[in-house]
């Protein structure tokens, strides 16, 4: 099954290498968004299958987008991923507080970790 994805973060060096990551890994990345209001927008528009949200994104919490994201669009918690530079245990509480899927870190972004972190088939 391809997965269509939405990739929320400030950094355009970032976004552009995640989404070359995972398009050559077999994902479609429908769009990227840098805030929360883009994020809204895009993710209400194109109903993406799974969206990766940064933590860190810049004048805005990571974690008030995903309260957005599942509070004013139809995503599901189980198909937004928080992802950063940081450690997860830097913000555990948090992470665990959030309506989403699960963490992942930048360094180990990856179609196959996206897949397992959502519980699907490889």
């Amino acid at each position: 099954m391809e997965l269509r994805c939405l990739i929320v973060d400030d950094s355009l060096h970032f976004l552009a290498a995640a989404r070359g990551l995972l398009e050559r890994e077999g994902m479609v990345v429908v769009a990227v968004a840098s805030n929360g209001d883009d994020a809204v927008r895009r993710a209400t528009e194109l109903g993406p299958d799974v969206t990766l949200v940064d933590i860190d994104l810049g004048a805005e919490s990571g974690f008030d987008v995903v309260r957005r994201l599942t509070r004013e669009t139809d995503l599901a918690p189980a198909t937004v991923i928080l992802v950063s530079t940081h450690a997860e245990e830097d913000y555990a509480e948090l992470i665990s507080a959030s309506p989403v899927a699960g963490f992942l870190p930048k360094t180990r972004l990856s179609a196959p970790a996206i897949r397992d972190l959502l519980g699907l088939p490889a």
